[in-house]
């Protein structure tokens, strides 16, 4: 029961952290951190995913102007990266019948399934991450650069390591606007009013980056811009979701 405690104390206290000492996750602690990820669920146990450790320095470098120049790309002790594999399974079922659409939503739960096992993992050995989704600013860049094959896409990136500095908690909605029962519900306006004002105080009392702005301002300027149209012409090409 204390190690479930202790898991439950991890998770919902969960921070991105974007700045790490000067320290290497020594060998024994990223291999349990990988063991951990490569446990998560899997899809019918089609076991799609792959974590591409980057050690270059080059290549970080390069990764880190694709993600939109995300310092932490470089500067942290780890980066990981986390692509979905139908190649692998397809060599070795010959009658494989590839470029459904439905495959590709199964593989991106499996990397976010996957993912969120590694940033649990790492988080429980005192380490701190922030997932990386700019990686698929590049995408097609970041394809090459890591010589991915047919059916093979990267989707996102993790940096990590031992934390220099912790952001505050952030708030999260909520649970009266987003856990539901037996029916979907329509959102209460006060509550996320009154959810909004708490983010506003929030970020204006926060110890980096104090600042006026809540909630709705932020997602507005996301869900009102284009989001990489590039992306679905590059995933066809890989032989993803054409049919």
């Amino acid at each position: 029961m204390s190690e479930a405690m202790n898991l439950g104390n991890v998770l919902r206290s969960h921070v991105s952290v974007r700045e790490f000492e000067n320290r290497a996750v020594e060998k024994d602690v990223r291999e349990r951190i990988l063991t951990a990820a490569l446990a998560a669920s899997s899809t019918c146990f089609l076991q799609l995913i792959d974590i591409i450790r980057v050690t270059d320095p080059e290549k970080r470098q390069a990764l880190m102007h694709l993600s939109g120049e995300q310092k932490h790309v470089v500067e942290a002790p780890e980066f990981w990266v986390f692509c979905v594999d139908y190649r692998r399974d397809a060599q070795l079922v010959a009658e494989a019948d590839l470029g459904w659409t439905e495959q590709l939503v199964a593989g991106c739960l499996d990397a976010g399934i996957c993912a969120q096992s590694a940033m649990a993992a790492l988080e429980a050995e005192g380490l701190g991450g922030v997932f990386v989704g700019g990686l698929r600013n590049g995408i097609a860049e970041v394809d090459k650069l890591l010589q991915l094959p047919e059916h093979v896409v990267a989707l996102l990136g993790l940096s990590f390591g031992y934390p220099a500095y912790k952001n505050e908690l952030k708030p999260r909605l909520p649970q009266a606007v987003t856990v539901m029962e037996n029916n979907y519900c329509e959102v209460n306006p006060e509550t996320i009013a009154d959810y909004d004002a708490r983010m506003r105080e929030y970020f204006a009392a926060r110890s980096r980056n104090p600042r006026e702005d809540t909630w709705i301002n932020g997602i507005s300027g996301i869900l009102k811009r284009e989001r990489r149209p590039f992306v679905r012409e590059f995933l066809q090409k890989k032989g993803f979701a054409v049919k």
